[in-house]
């Protein structure tokens, strides 16, 4: 049955992110991470504030106590709206902006409050994240090569065409053995979890698909997005220490158990948004002129699938004199 055009609420975040980005951005190669996420956090605090939501942070930056930061369980918004789960991560890639390197961003998902996976005490999962041309050949338990091969078919490539998103850590040393020897070329990045899932299934971006172990919570962020966009992730709980694997079990969660996107954000009226902090490829960063502040922010709706790049102009004379947000 046909529906008329709902609200979408991913053109009221995106303001949250940009707001994120240019505070966060005078931060730019300073040194100074907790700074630059500081101002983030701050931000987005002040911008969620305006929205007619009534959110629960479920994916956010650890406890209360260790604030500044959007804690787990942080109410957003006015109270008087729909009831959302809320994921955020208001620099994702704080090093990335400490020392000025491509691809940090700021991002926020909202789904309908209950549809966000919970990651509970779990700090890592395994990742493999394609986009929608190759979403029903991957399997998380195949061989690297397999994948690889399965991929490229469905995407109409040749292995040696394909280019694999993998974080630059000590833990992935035999992926990126098994990578290489499959032919494939790989893009090594040191953080930025979140921008490597966005970029396996930018129709823009020349990232074929990610591999390897990052953040739970990224995971979870990162899914209102490739479910916008019809990809695919499949993902598995990968503890890097004792204490979180006994604490994962404790929690009574399968460690054994792998999760595809749609475990991860349940219903497809989600919305997400991200906007560049510092420059890449992908989206480009917070850009300064005479009167102007530019920023670059990709926009998605997951029931329509409708994805915009949104580019946006800030007079920042105006912004300082009437916003509570310091820019």
């Amino acid at each position: 049955m046909a529906e008329a055009p709902e609200k979408n609420l991913a053109l009221d975040i995106v303001r949250i992110t940009e707001a994120a980005a240019l505070a966060s951005a005078r931060w730019l190669g300073r040194g100074d991470k907790e700074a630059g996420d500081g101002a983030a956090v701050d931000a987005m605090r002040i911008s969620f504030a305006t929205l007619h939501i009534d959110g629960m942070v479920v994916i956010g930056e650890g406890e209360k106590d260790h604030a500044p930061m959007l804690y787990n369980g942080e109410k957003v918004g006015m109270g008087d709206g729909p009831s959302l789960d809320v994921a955020v991560d208001p620099v994702e890639g704080t090093n990335l902006l400490a020392y000025g390197r491509p691809n940090a961003i700021s991002v926020v998902g909202v789904a309908p409050k209950g549809n966000m996976f919970n990651p509970g005490p779990s700090f890592y999962m395994q990742k493999l994240v394609v986009s929608r041309e190759a979403r029903d050949v991957i399997d998380l338990d195949a061989p690297v090569k397999d994948n690889l091969v399965n991929v490229a078919k469905a995407m109409g490539k040749s292995v040696q065409d394909l280019v694999v998103f993998v974080l630059d850590k000590p833990r992935h040393q035999r992926l990126i053995e098994e990578i290489r020897t499959a032919g494939a070329r790989i893009q090594l990045q040191t953080d930025g979890d979140v921008a490597g899932s966005l970029m396996a299934v930018d129709p823009r971006s020349e990232v074929d698909l990610m591999m390897g172990t990052g953040g739970t919570p990224e995971g979870v962020l990162a899914a209102c997005a490739i479910k916008g966009m019809g990809g695919q992730i499949l993902a598995r709980l990968d503890p890097q220490s004792y204490v979180e694997k006994e604490a994962i079990n404790e929690a009574g969660i399968d460690l054994r158990e792998v999760l595809t996107v749609n475990d991860l954000v349940r219903s497809d009226d989600c919305f997400f948004a991200a906007t560049g902090i510092s420059g890449g490829d992908f989206l480009r960063g917070v850009r300064y002129s005479a009167r102007h502040a530019v920023t670059h922010s990709l926009v998605l709706r997951g029931k329509t699938g409708t994805l915009r790049y949104v580019e946006s102009y800030h007079n920042m004379d105006r912004l300082s004199k009437i916003s509570a947000v310091r820019y």
